[in-house]
């Protein structure tokens, strides 16, 4: 409990705050924030920066076991994303949370007014368009919860992700009463100043109850509610009704286990081991425990990951299931669930266990909106601190003709490597585009004239498909002095969840630190190390997700 109250702080803290500001906000002593924070670290959970605790994308693993059990991002994304291509709107999918929304998925728009919320924030039902339609199926003690917090927090300052607002509650009852006879509902600027929405309900077909709810979301710019009425719901309806059919479908189908939550975590490290596989979890604690101590909390560690023992086609998990999949005894196991569900992120019925919607609020909304600049960043650091040389991100501009850095990490020295973010060189020239490139074989097409930016540079087109070639076999590419005299550099490529080339990270020096044998020897070890530990966390980060930069 005082583990994951750590956690909820640090997601209303946006993924980071210092250790005694965490000691501060959740009341705890020093000594046990520090054991939360050490045990957090250990599972790849956290990150310790200095004096700060920083969220990392490891964390995400627990949000994705909810996604994945409840399976509907899975099958209605590509619905709501086509939606969006034809109406050029943000549609978003939200699910209810007691007497709140959270929104699943967000298709938005690429405007410099975008309207998006993050994927797991917790918003009020009163101040949303889906709202008032969960709320067509609440029983009276969900009323009486609701008037209760409306009592306590008039301002839903409760609810951080939205500004507070009096006056919000006012005709809630009456806009429910509404959205059930007409089968939608609107929000006409509600949450802020501008913002309209419209939705209407995907209703699972099994039960015919409310599963999700569809909104298209605009600004009163381009829409007025009028005009959401008689242009978007329409088309809303239309998608709603093939997301209905997709999940009748589906029904009939038994769901596959996902195998992302039962394969040993890609997480490795030299600061931290890897996060457990589920199946492992008895054997994994044990170790960290011995090699902690007192510093390790193995109940923490093993609450948390009970979570990911849930998944698609592991949505509704009995005692036994839970102890089988994460080795667990029965007894350990059992005063998991009873804790995880004290506190609302698991539910039981007829002896079998569910996890619920409020899984999302532990950490997965700022996280979510992690670039893949900045999950790199704190792996470069460490790569530049353990090779003494720079490190670097980049990805291929549209075209494929040049590479652009978007993350690095530079050395302090007299003479040292000097790119600035957002720089662009010739991918040809450069390590970090000749391992993009090869990944694009054969399909890659090299300009017409490579013009040769020293003696060295390789200019000629079937030399340099040779070259890429044999980039593509060994897997890294080494540069020796062909972007500029006495520049020395390689680089491995990054993968994406679908093992596509997605972009590049190099070290850099002058060619009198390392020989190019000592490259390969010393530095390409820790540079796949490196890239190792980013794609687990880009694997995690995109399971439902776009993950920009990508």
């Amino acid at each position: 409990m005082r583990g994951i109250s750590v956690l909820r702080r640090l997601t209303e803290a946006d993924g980071v705050l210092s250790l005694s500001a965490l000691e501060k906000a959740t009341g705890l002593a020093r000594s046990t924030v520090d054991r939360i924070t050490a045990t957090l670290a250990r599972m790849g959970y956290v990150r310790l920066d200095g004096r700060d605790a920083v969220l990392a994308p490891r964390l995400m693993e627990l949000g994705n076991a909810y996604l994945a059990s409840i399976r509907l991002p899975r099958l209605l994304d590509a619905h709501a994303d086509a939606l969006a291509d034809e109406l050029d709107e943000s549609v978003s999918l939200a699910v209810a949370d007691r007497d709140g929304v959270r929104f699943i998925h967000q298709a938005t728009r690429r405007r410099a007014m975008s309207l998006s919320f993050r994927i797991g924030d917790l918003l009020p039902a009163e101040r949303t368009a889906p709202g008032p339609l969960f709320a067509t199926e609440w029983e009276p003690a969900d009323w009486a919860r609701w008037r209760a917090r409306r009592e306590a927090d008039p301002e839903g300052r409760g609810f951080p992700a939205v500004p507070p607002r009096a006056g919000a509650y006012d005709d809630f009852e009456a806009r429910t009463a509404s959205a059930g006879a007409q089968g939608w509902a609107l929000d006409d600027q509600l949450i802020e100043p501008g913002l309209v929405a419209v939705s209407v309900p995907v209703r699972d077909p099994r039960t015919s109850r409310v599963a999700c709810v569809a909104s298209v979301v605009s600004h009163t710019s381009r829409h007025t509610t009028d005009s959401l009425r008689s242009t978007l719901l329409p088309r809303l309806r239309a998608t709603v009704t093939r997301m209905e059919e997709e999940l009748a479908a589906a029904s009939r189908e038994p769901a596959t286990p996902d195998s992302d939550a039962l394969s040993p975590s890609r997480s490795a490290s030299r600061s931290t081991s890897p996060s457990p596989p589920p199946s492992g979890l008895a054997a994994w604690t044990g170790a960290s425990k011995q090699e902690l101590g007192r510093e390790f909390i193995e109940s923490l560690a093993r609450g948390l990951t009970v979570i990911t023992s849930f998944g698609e086609g592991r949505a509704d998990l009995t005692l036994t299931d839970v102890a089988r999949t994460t080795g667990l005894a029965r007894a350990t196991a059992r005063r998991a669930l009873i804790t995880l569900e004290h506190l609302g992120y698991v539910e039981s019925y007829d002896r079998v266990f569910r996890l619920t919607p409020r899984v999302l609020g532990l950490g997965f909304p700022p996280l979510s909106m992690l670039p893949l600049s900045r999950i790199a960043a704190p792996h470069l650091a460490e790569l530049s601190a353990r090779v003494h040389e720079s490190a670097s991100l980049a990805v291929l501009t549209a075209g494929g003709d040049e590479v652009q850095y978007t993350a690095r990490v530079a050395t302090s020295r007299i003479m040292s490597v000097n790119i600035t973010l957002g720089t662009r060189f010739p991918a040809y020239a450069t390590s970090l585009g000749r391992v993009m490139l090869a990944g694009l074989l054969p399909e890659v097409s090299l300009p017409e004239r490579l013009v040769p930016l020293t003696p060295r540079s390789v200019t000629a087109p079937r030399e340099l498909l040779a070259v890429l070639e044999r980039v593509r076999s060994d897997g890294y590419a080494l540069v020796d002095g062909e972007l500029e005299e006495g520049l020395r550099s390689i680089a491995v490529p990054v993968h994406d969840r679908d093992g596509r080339v997605t972009a590049a990270v190099n070290v850099a020096m002058h060619s009198s630190r390392r020989t190019v044998e000592q490259c390969v020897e010393e530095v390409l070890p820790e540079l796949r190390a490196t890239v190792h530990r980013i794609e687990g966390e880009l694997r995690v980060a995109g399971r439902f997700r776009r993950v920009a930069g990508v």
